[in-house]
């Protein structure tokens, strides 16, 4: 599994979305389950499936799943991979 379909997996589990369900245009608040708590669990599952710490400048930047692919790119996860 790609650490892309880990991402994928963990925002459909975090937002309690069915599985296949597709997250890759998805923009926080765009969905009634993106709220600021899911936002929380999903940065808390991020950290977890990916062993990363995601600061809170991070937090707030990260508004859309683009924005967390990007993120993971920075602590050196190639999400491509």
């Amino acid at each position: 599994m790609s650490h892309l379909d880990r991402l994928r997996a963990v925002f459909r589990s975090a937002l309690n979305l069915p599985p296949g369900a597709d997250v890759d245009g998805l923009e926080y608040r765009a969905i009634p389950q993106w709220d600021s708590l899911a936002h929380m669990s999903l940065v808390a599952a991020m950290e977890d499936e990916f062993s990363i710490m995601i600061d809170t400048d991070e937090m707030i930047d990260m508004s859309s799943f683009a924005k967390a692919t990007e993120l993971l790119e920075k602590h050196g996860i190639d999400a491509a991979v």
